[in-house]
């Protein structure tokens, strides 16, 4: 009898809700603030990333099962600064009462032009501030698991603490006058700002067409001139092009560097850590000696 009634005691603890809580539906915007997530939500959470792997962020097109993934969720967390337009609107279509949380809140936006720069987390001090944004936001929407996510915030924040040293520490070995690339990127900003690369804008490129015979004549002569050592012009596709510009200024052309999303799990950066790691290894390499 004893026996019995411990076997039902231990099948009602088993099927309570403290045993078997609910994982909380979180939806990101974008495959960056995924893996923020991620770290910090761990298997606490259910995630859903509206723009995954290899996507474009800034042109993204809502698809019909977006608005039910809004509807769904009990937090959206979206970068802000103006990057998801297209996002307002289709939490309002949703009908969603779910919390949204900006994860850039508290940092002084860099200006792209007239607008806000919304690259923030190209910065890893502002990553760590992200982090901090989405930990208190899950340990406020799910307080049954605060606890779990404050430690899984100081574990991923000590990471990127770590990797901002690692950083640091490799480009500390380039002499400043050699830390300068040309990029058709303008997503950079607050990398550059953070690490002391200065990033040059091209002459006469526009990132819509291939470049003309005189717009690369422009480049190798801004090359020339400001004495970079490195170009990184991904709208230059053809590889005679890429030969020439290193040929005739003696600079090197690195690779790709990765800004507004992560790759897939067989890519070179399915991490943010993998991808600071990605681009860093990138520039040294075509920076130094």
């Amino acid at each position: 009898m004893r026996r019995i009634l411990f076997l039902l005691i231990a099948s009602l603890l088993t099927a309570s809700p403290l045993h078997a809580a609910e994982k909380v539906n979180i939806v990101t915007s974008f495959s960056i603030l995924a893996d923020f997530v991620r770290n910090v939500g761990g298997d606490r959470v259910n995630l859903t990333t509206l723009v995954g792997a290899n996507s474009d962020v800034h042109v993204y097109t809502p698809a019909p099962s977006d608005a039910k993934r809004i509807a769904d969720a009990k937090l959206v967390i979206v970068n802000g600064l103006g990057l998801e337009g297209w996002l307002p609107r289709l939490v309002q279509s949703s009908g969603s009462k779910a919390t949204v949380v900006t994860a850039s809140a508290g940092i002084t936006p860099l200006k792209l032009g007239s607008d806000a720069d919304p690259h923030a987390w190209q910065s890893i001090p502002n990553a760590r501030l992200y982090v901090t944004n989405i930990g208190n936001a899950l340990a406020a929407i799910a307080p049954d698991d605060a606890e779990f996510f404050r430690i899984q915030t100081k574990a991923y924040l000590e990471k990127l603490e770590t990797l901002d040293r690692e950083v640091r520490d490799i480009l500390a070995k380039i002499p400043p006058d050699r830390r300068k690339v040309i990029s058709t990127h303008d997503a950079f900003g607050y990398f550059a700002a953070e690490y002391g690369i200065q990033f040059i804008a091209p002459l006469g490129v526009s990132t819509e067409t291939e470049p003309s015979a005189r717009d690369i004549a422009a480049i190798i002569s801004q090359v020339r001139a400001a004495k970079i050592p490195a170009v990184f012009l991904e709208n230059i596709s053809d590889d005679r092009l890429i030969r020439r510009i290193a040929a005739e200024t003696g600079a090197k052309v690195g690779g790709t560097l990765i800004s507004d999303g992560l790759t897939g799990e067989k890519g070179p950066a399915p991490t943010y850590i993998d991808m600071v790691r990605h681009n860093i290894k990138a520039l040294t390499s075509a920076l130094d000696h």
